[in-house]
């Protein structure tokens, strides 16, 4: 059974799931990482969920304030050997719902274009490809996504 928490960016379960996320990534982006990478310190964000399975951590996100009314979704990860089994959406909705409690009105994020199974968890989950935003504005390698719900 997997079991969601919430956290914060210091848990060691999170520091050594986002470790395992930038492994990852290196390979796909290659020559492009680094640009991407100090976009991605953990160090500015606050609200971070962990996908449990048997006490093992084998999922994490997070979600940082982005404008007024939006929090952005980052650090998405789930181990290599357990995707597919639905841990994606349910950390998805965890944030979700936690961006709610906090009186956002939607969630905004960046994927890689070498990411196909990310990009369809986004739109499986309701999110909409919108326009590049902030630092991701003529980046072609990525791909950003809105899910809004009003009040």
């Amino acid at each position: 059974m997997i079991r969601i928490i919430r956290s914060d960016p210091t848990h060691p379960d999170f520091v050594a799931l986002v470790h395992k996320l930038d492994e990852y990534l290196a390979v796909l982006d290659g020559e492009e990482h680094e640009f991407y990478h100090k976009l991605n310190t953990i160090g500015n964000l606050k609200y971070v969920v962990m996908a449990y399975e048997d006490e093992v951590a084998v999922g994490c996100g997070a979600i940082k304030q982005f404008g007024a009314d939006a929090m952005e979704v980052k650090r998405m990860y789930v181990e290599l050997s357990r995707r597919g089994m639905g841990i994606g959406v349910l950390l998805l909705t965890e944030l979700e719902r936690w961006t709610k409690e906090l009186g956002h009105r939607k969630c905004v994020l960046e994927t890689g274009r070498r990411q196909p199974e990310a990009i369809r968890l986004y739109e499986k989950c309701g999110y909409e490809r919108i326009p590049n935003y902030g630092q991701y504005f003529g980046m072609e390698n990525s791909v950003c996504f809105e899910k809004g719900w009003g009040d």
